[in-house]
Formats: C-alpha cells, sequence, structure tokens
C-alpha cells in the first residue's frame, strides 16, 4: 500500500520551476506527487507547514567526511547526521581522506558505507591526481565508472601547469566538474592566517590573497583551453570573485562556491588565537568578505557551502601555527547564510534557496535541486524565525570545532525529508489527523 505525506500551508520556494507561494507538496511512495491546486487535501501523513519554507532539499557540495583513516573525527554517518540535522539532503565528500578518495575501489568503498546509513545522499568526489600529489593523474575515467560525481585534489591547488592541463582535458572528457583549492604553495609558503595587520603584530606567517588569485586566473585560462567545467572551491578574496565575474562574463564555464565564515568573519578576530578559526582559506579583510558578499548578490558565486572539515578536540589544542586548518558547519549553515544575506537584505530565500539546492544539484549532475512532480521526495522545511543558541556541545558530528559556539541565531532547518522517509524531524512540525 503507497504511504503519501501532505505538507500544506508552507511556503513552498522552487527556483527551477521558479515556485514561491503559500501552497502544498505531496509525496506518494517517495516521490513528489503534485504540488500547487494539483494537491489532495488528505494523506496518510499531514503536516501543517504554516510560518515555514518547503524547498527542494539542501545539497552541501562540499564536505569533508573523514572516512577512510581519520574515523575519530568524523565518519560517514556522524556526518551525514550531521548534514541531516541541518537540513541537508545531500552531500558531496571531498577526496582527501587517508588513503585519498583517488581509485574506482575507494570510490565504491564510500558508496558502501554510505548505503548503511540513511541520513542523507552521499556524492563522492575523487582526487585528480595520485595521492593527491599533483604528479601523476588518478584513474579518473575507473572513478566516474564507480561513481565519482567531480574530481578535486582540494587541500591542495594542483601546482604544475601541465598537469593541471592535462587533468582539465581527462575531466572534460565525462564532462565532471573540475574542482580546484586556488592556492599557489610558493606564494603560500607554509602561512596559517591571512597575511595582513594581524598576522604582522603575532609575527605569525600569513597567506597572502594573491596566492588564491595567481591560481584561479591560471586555471581559467587553462579550463578555457580544456573545454571543461571549471569551480574555484571557497573562494575568499576579492581578486578571484572579479576574475569569476569577468570569465562568467566572456560565457566561459566558470563558477564558485563560499562558505558562511568567509562572509561573516574576517582575520582580525583570529586576534584571540583561538584555533577554531583557523580555516583554509584564512579568514580575510573587511574588503574581501564585502567582495564575496557582493558575488552571492550579483550571482557570481554560485553556491552557498560549509566546507564542513571536523577535527577531534585534540588536534585543535596546539598553538595556532601547529594546529590544523578547518572548521564545521554542516549543523547551523542555514542560520548562518541567514545571518549574512536574508537578515541584511542583500538577496531574499528564493536565491538562498537556489545556491543551497539548485545550482549544487545542477553543477554535480546528480538528482534533486527542484519539487517536480516525479522526483525523489528530498525536501527541507526551515522555520526563519526559530531563535536558538549553537551548542557545540549538542551536536551529531563527531567535532565540536566551530567558532560559532555560543552564538545566538535565528532560522532553523525543523525537518529532512529524504526519498520520502524522515530523517530528521522537530517538535516544531505538528502532524495533522
Amino acid at each position: 500500500m503507497s504511504k503519501t505525506i501532505l505538507i500544506r500551508n508552507g511556503r513552498v520556494i522552487d527556483p527551477a520551476q521558479e515556485i514561491d507561494e503559500i501552497t502544498s507538496v505531496a509525496v506518494r511512495d517517495g516521490r513528489i506527487a503534485a504540488i500547487g491546486a494539483d494537491a489532495p487535501t488528505g494523506a496518510d501523513e499531514v503536516l501543517d507547514a504554516f510560518g515555514l519554507i518547503v524547498a527542494p532539499g539542501l545539497i552541501d557540495m562540499h564536505v569533508h567526511l573523514r572516512e577512510p583513516g581519520h574515523e575519530e573525527s568524523e565518519t560517514i554517518e556522524t556526518g551525514t547526521a550531521a548534514a541531516a540535522a541541518g537540513g541537508f539532503t545531500a552531500v558531496a565528500c571531498m577526496p582527501n581522506t587517508d588513503p585519498p578518495l583517488d581509485n574506482d575501489s575507494a570510490i565504491e568503498f564510500v558508496l558502501r558505507q554510505a548505503a548503511r546509513t540513511p541520513h542523507a545522499r552521499v556524492y563522492p568526489i575523487g582526487a585528480l591526481t595520485e595521492g593527491r600529489a599533483g604528479k601523476e593523474l588518478a584513474e579518473i575515467g575507473l572513478m566516474v565508472r564507480a561513481g565519482a560525481v567531480a574530481f578535486s585534489d582540494d587541500g591542495a591547488g594542483i601546482a604544475d601547469s601541465s598537469v593541471c592541463l592535462r587533468a582539465m582535458r581527462y575531466v572534460s572528457m565525462f564532462d565532471r566538474l573540475f574542482i580546484q583549492h586556488c592556492e599557489d604553495p610558493g606564494l603560500a609558503g607554509g602561512g596559517c592566517m591571512n597575511a595582513g595587520p594581524t598576522a604582522t603584530r603575532f609575527g605569525l606567517p600569513g597567506i597572502p590573497a594573491i596566492a588564491e588569485s595567481v591560481m584561479a586566473q591560471r586555471d581559467i585560462t587553462l579550463a578555457a583551453q580544456a573545454g571543461v567545467r571549471y569551480h574555484v572551491a571557497h573562494v575568499s578574496t576579492t581578486g578571484t570573485v572579479e576574475l569569476v565575474r569577468q570569465a562568467k562574463a566572456r560565457g566561459e564555464r566558470v563558477t564558485t562556491e563560499v562558505c558562511p565564515h568567509h562572509l561573516l568573519l574576517t582575520d582580525d578576530a583570529c586576534h584571540t588565537y583561538e584555533t577554531n578559526l583557523k580555516m583554509n582559506p584564512p579568514l580575510r579583510s573587511k574588503a574581501d568578505v564585502e567582495a564575496c558578499l557582493a558575488g552571492v548578490c550579483d550571482g557570481t558565486i554560485d553556491c552557498l557551502i560549509t566546507d564542513h572539515a571536523p577535527h577531534r578536540r585534540e588536534s585543535k589544542e596546539f598553538e595556532f601555527q601547529q594546529a590544523p586548518f578547518g572548521v564545521i558547519g554542516l549543523e547551523f549553515a542555514v542560520p548562518l547564510f541567514i545571518r549574512a544575506l536574508i537578515e541584511p537584505g542583500l538577496i531574499e530565500w528564493p536565491r538562498m534557496i537556489d545556491a543551497m539546492s539548485t545550482r549544487p544539484a545542477q553543477l554535480l549532475s546528480v538528482a534533486g535541486g527542484n519539487l517536480r512532480v516525479g522526483q525523489p521526495a528530498d525536501i527541507t522545511l526551515i522555520s526563519p524565525e526559530l531563535e536558538w543558541t549553537i551548542d557545540s556541545e549538542r551536536l551529531h558530528s563527531k567535532s565540536q570545532n566551530t567558532p560559532f559556539a555560543g552564538w545566538n541565531v535565528r532560522g532553523k532547518a525543523v525537518g529532512t525529508l529524504i526519498a520520502g522517509e524522515w530523517r530528521c524531524r522537530e517538535a516544531v512540525l505538528i502532524q495533522h489527523a
């Protein structure tokens, strides 16, 4: 017997269909059965979503699940549980595991592990080079066959231009997304925070903004030669945002993404030596933050991502220079992006849903990102006015490394539905007979 769910009276936002109205969504047998006037008046389960946003399931196209190799910090199970709690129905996981995801067996391992947990869909991203060493190309074709949705050496940019061009040409053969961590290693020089007054005052080595933009500029030129779909990971600087803007104006297939911390914090925050403020790319200047915000507003920046990078507490207790890069973000991305973008009136909700769902699905060429009839019922319900406090001790993730602990925020994902099954559901959702 088929199971039906009716979500009624919610603000349904589906950028793919240009829908933004108070209406109903019906689910049958795990798929979208009807939307709007075509939805039935009853179902096996009826939810009143008054005051809530009903959106296509959120997709984070840049997370680190740490498995295999660093299960003490996160596993596929705990990472996807964190994703579901934050409203994400799917995540794409980066290949900088131990060993890296640089062959078909590694991709198959991730998919097998993900199949054992119901929390969220997992899309593996394969490494571009063997061991992510930037020298020999990895088994890209075999990884595509195994299920890799994109390719990146994230955590390290490919410094050798010849290797980078060959990798781009290889990836373009399969029309997969080429994702680059743009950081010239020679210019970065082992830095640990943004090169600027704060780093100079503390006598710590800095990572200059130009280290990002130089590699991005080279890559955009190579990508046009290779004909590949090119994506700048976690953009953080004025220069890179402008390079992407110019490439888009020329009609080139260049896209990018941004994290909440690069929209809300500057390197001035690092004056406390708090290692949960250490990430790569590092927190930048106020001008860089303003450029990233402008890039989201005008569409230069396509996607909003977390770069969820869990680390166990002990590893973050080293001195700033020795502590690892990375912060978590899956469970509170929604309110952080609300604070950065919605509350100041920079963008409206349809643009935010587009950047957190529709565009990631399009770029990765995966299911989801819309509420079209017949599509899998991956749905996120958001309470835009719910006020709460981020508590790093009460997370689904194994790790607590966030600079946002203790922040009072507004807005929360309160329901996550994957293929018609609830993966996370809070008490605010009221079921009706």
